[in-house]
Parts: C-alpha cells; structure tokens; sequence
C-alpha cells in the first residue's frame, strides 16, 4: 500500500512571508503527527461497578507538555496562523493559570517565537519552571483578574499576539471531529459494556472542552449529558443558572478551573448540569484518586473525581447503568508543593479530614 507523505516547505524560504507561514503549520501538523493518543483508564470501584456503572478517566497527562491544554494550546496557535495573526517573530503572550501557559511555550519554541505568560503570583512554581524550560518567561500579577489587561497591554507594547484563550478556546478547536478530545473519548469506549457515556465530567477554565464536548454529543446526535463541577469561588456555576454574564467574583483556589468573571468560551447552554464543590473535597478527591491510582494527580481532577462520585452514587441510589468518563487532566507532580503538601493544604485550606472521611466512604461504600 502507497502511503502519501506530507510534503513540507524548505525552510531555505524562510524570510518569505507565505512560506514562513506555511512552514510554522508544518511544523505543528508534524508534532502532532508523532503524538499518539492518550489513555482511557478504567476506575475499577466495585461499590459502583457490581451496580453496572463503570468510571473511566482520559488520562490527559500523557501529552508532551503534561496536561489537556496541549491540545488547546496546537489548536490556538494553529488558529491564530491561519487567521493571519502571528507572523515570523511575533512575540506570543497569555494569561493563564499555569497549564495552557506550559504548552503555549512548548509550541512557541517549535516555532522559534518569544513567549510571555501572565499568571497570578500564586501559580505553581513547578508549572513557572516549565515555561521557563520551554524557552519562555513569566510575568506574575496580584490576583487572577488581572491576568487579563496586563496580557493585553504587554502584547501591544511588543507589537505581539495576545493569545486570549479565554475568548478562542471554544472555537479554535473542530468540535465535528479530527480527532478532538470528544471524539477519542467515544472511540476509545466504543467496546466498553457502556459504549456511550451516560456523563462526561469536565472542570471549566476557559470553557472550551466543555464547549467542544457538548457540540460534538449534539452532532452525533448520543444521549450523553455534560456534568461541570465547579469549585468555591467561581462565577461560572451562578452564570449557568441565572445567564447573567456581568457576574464576577473573587476566583477559584483550585487552580487551572473556575473564573472569577464569566468568559467567553463558557457556552452554558452546552452543560446540563454544574455541581458546586467545596475546596476541601477537591483536596480530599485528589488524594484519593492518587491512593487508588498510585500516582499523584492534579487538584482539578480531584475536582472531576467528586463530580464523578456525587453522579455516580445518584444513579446507583435510581437503579440506573451506564458509564461516567472523565479527565485526568495533569500530573499531580505539578503541585508537590502546594496541594499535595500537607502544611501548605492545612494552612491554605484548613483540615480536609471530614471530606476525605466522606470521599472515602463513596468510594467503598
């Protein structure tokens, strides 16, 4: 069988604009190429499955630059390239929480262009550490609403791109299809007893793979529903039931999810249910899911773990089947210092050993 290779530009054209252009894409198309899929890990929980419903998690940790914003970072830039946007040594900047930052960087390299994350003072050092790794630098601010502006002004004072992932995301990415995150999660259940997923669980930051997997549920047309669960502090839980996109709050602590305004790529007509958690159950969720995985994972997906638990136990207590799939959306080695240490937790967010008494008994009871 033939098998047709991409042809890709000499990079001997390189000061031409069109060929500069079509060599960055290239290049992007290229890495993508060399990455395989990532992991759907099945959550063996007997206190559900012997009740015919099975927990899986997209392990999204997996990707070069270690989280699910990989595939959102390829998406932007790839849109912004196309839209005519960034060009041969435009200076890339973003605000942030830390993750999207991290891969943003890694493809700023591919692509030989600067790169500036805004992020609050309180980011990981580990995810500071990686966009420094990745060639780029951080610029820190007070709090996470400023995040914004100051990205804003830095990219016009370098005559740069300003990302904005928190107004592209739920468009930069082809809900039909093309292999989107949506669409490998279906595919790699397609021969689980469940095949098609009562709920898929997934945490809002920009909105964008909420927005991606509702659309892509509604074009094929599967009776899968949308579960968001959204930590203390966030705006996008009172946007969904009020619609009032003017709401604003003092953010979330649980990093890389929750808003303290509501953003553009939140679509809240594409999630049929939000659950409002509280900060210490994601802690307790978190260090759960990593006794039962024996590995560390982040706080969002401790988010995710809860949201998972709370609907599975409503369809065992209904005499419902079916599967629950979910994001691991970050390795927990991210935040050795912070969430996964014990005085940092204690002193952030006080003592977590109620919640975890509670995780603890959803999970085996």
């Amino acid at each position: 069988m033939k098998i047709n290779t991409p042809q890709f530009p000499s990079r001997t054209l390189k000061g031409e604009a069109s060929s500069w252009l079509a060599n960055a894409i290239a290049l992007i198309e290229a890495d993508y190429q060399r990455s395989a899929d990532t992991h759907m890990i099945p959550l063996a929980l007997p206190a559900f499955s012997r009740h015919g419903i099975d927990l899986y998690l997209k392990d999204e940790s997996t990707h070069p630059t270690g989280s699910l914003k990989h595939r959102l970072a390829r998406s932007l830039f790839l849109y912004a390239l196309c839209n005519g946007w960034v060009r041969e040594g435009s200076t890339i900047v973003e605000a942030s929480s830390g993750s999207t930052a991290v891969s943003e960087a890694y493809f700023a390299r591919l692509l030989g262009l600067p790169f500036i994350a805004v992020m609050a003072k309180s980011t990981s050092p580990e995810k500071i550490a990686q966009i420094e790794f990745y060639g780029g630098s951080a610029h820190l601010v007070d709090a996470a609403h400023q995040v914004y502006d100051v990205a804003r002004q830095l990219a016009e004072q370098c005559n740069g791109h300003y990302m904005d992932q928190f107004t592209y995301a739920e468009r930069a990415t082809d809900w039909r299809g093309n292999n989107n995150i949506a669409e490998s999660i279906f595919s790699q259940m397609a021969r689980e007893r469940h095949p098609i997923a009562r709920w898929i669980v997934v945490g809002a930051g920009t909105g964008g793979t909420s927005a991606t997997v509702g659309r892509f549920i509604r074009y094929m047309r599967f009776s899968t529903k949308v579960c968001v669960p959204d930590p203390t502090g966030s705006v996008f839980g009172a946007f969904h039931r009020t619609g009032d996109a003017s709401l604003t709050g003092p953010g979330s602590r649980i990093e890389g999810i929750g808003r303290p305004r509501v953003e553009a790529s939140f679509i809240r007509t594409l999630v049929d249910e939000m659950q409002e958690v509280a900060d210490v159950e994601s802690i307790a969720a978190m260090r759960e899911l990593s006794r039962l995985l024996g590995r560390r994972v982040g706080p969002s997906t401790g988010t995710n773990f809860i949201g998972m638990l709370t609907l599975a136990t409503g369809m065992r207590a209904r005499g419902e089947q079916g599967s629950i799939v979910s994001l691991l959306c970050d390795s927990g080695e991210r935040y050795a210092g912070t969430y996964h240490d014990a005085d940092w937790v204690l002193k952030t967010f006080g003592d977590c050993s109620d919640a975890e008494a509670k995780v603890r008994l959803m999970v085996e009871a």
